[in-house]
């Protein structure tokens, strides 16, 4: 009988293992948009990088220290990143680009949500982020 139901257990959980959608990637991806800020891509962050406009990068330190877009403000999401920490380098009414390492990044759409919801009106969503400006060849530091 100890057989029967440890060789019945084993079939079970083989065939949860191999179920479809078993091992599914559960990835995350970031939205595409973000509600009250606007979204950007590569070409339009470069454009308002030409125009002084303020860059947030939200990842990680080491992210940070291995490349950055240049005079970006490092305000780290998880461990920094405040309403706070955002006032001493952007008004509200200022324009802000936020970003982090592309869509497989969550960080930057939080970010600009949250900024949004401090009330800054001019949040550029750069949901490519870090890895599109790199791969388009805009400079980087």
């Amino acid at each position: 009988m100890k057989r029967v139901v440890l060789s019945t257990t084993m079939l079970v959980m083989l065939g949860l293992a191999f179920a479809p959608g078993a091992h599914a990637d559960k990835k995350k991806i970031s939205p595409n948009t973000v509600s009250g800020a606007k979204t950007v891509n590569a070409q339009q962050a470069k454009k308002l990088f030409d125009q002084g406009v303020v860059f947030v990068d939200v990842r990680s330190d080491k992210d940070f220290a291995a490349g950055r877009i240049p005079d970006a403000i490092h305000i780290e999401l998880k461990k920094v990143y405040s309403k706070n920490t955002l006032s001493e380098h952007v008004k509200p009414g200022q324009k802000v680009v936020i970003y982090c390492n592309g869509h497989s990044c969550l960080r930057s759409a939080k970010a600009s949500e949250q900024a949004v919801s401090w009330g800054y009106k001019n949040v550029y969503y750069f949901r490519d982020g870090y890895p599109a400006w790199k791969k388009s060849g805009y400079p980087v530091e």
